[in-house]
């Protein structure tokens, strides 16, 4: 397996299946260059899906940056195992969710709930 299938298979905020897709114009502006889902791209399915206000996306924005940048920093780190950067991006996104679940009035949790049971092929970029 290739780095970036692993790296986009196993990088994304939550464990939503990944299903093929073929690439699009849009699948270029939702991840970066290693196949990461953007902050952007994760912000704004957040504040579509669960009504975000303007202060809970501030809040919900620099929690999604930490977690892209550990993802990154997991991805380009070739002394850990596959299993070891798998374990340490799962548990990057349970601490993410934690922090933006306590930014979420109830409401929002219960619409959390149901998005991380969806797919997001959006956010999966190219993969095969």
């Amino acid at each position: 397996m290739n780095r970036r299938s692993f790296a986009i298979g196993t990088l994304l905020l939550f464990a939503v299946p990944a299903f093929p897709q073929q690439p699009t114009a849009e699948v270029a502006t939702v991840t970066d260059a290693d196949g990461i889902p953007t902050v952007e791209a994760q912000l704004k399915l957040f504040s579509s899906r669960l009504d975000l206000t303007q202060d809970q996306q501030a809040q919900v924005q620099p929690i999604l940056q930490v977690l892209h940048d550990a993802t990154v920093k997991s991805v380009h780190d070739e002394n850990m195992s596959p299993q070891e950067r798998t374990t340490r991006i799962h548990a990057e996104r349970l601490r993410a969710d934690k922090r933006i679940r306590d930014v979420l009035t109830d409401e929002q949790k219960k619409k959390l709930d149901q998005v991380e049971q969806e797919p997001h092929q959006e956010l999966h970029g190219n993969i095969r």
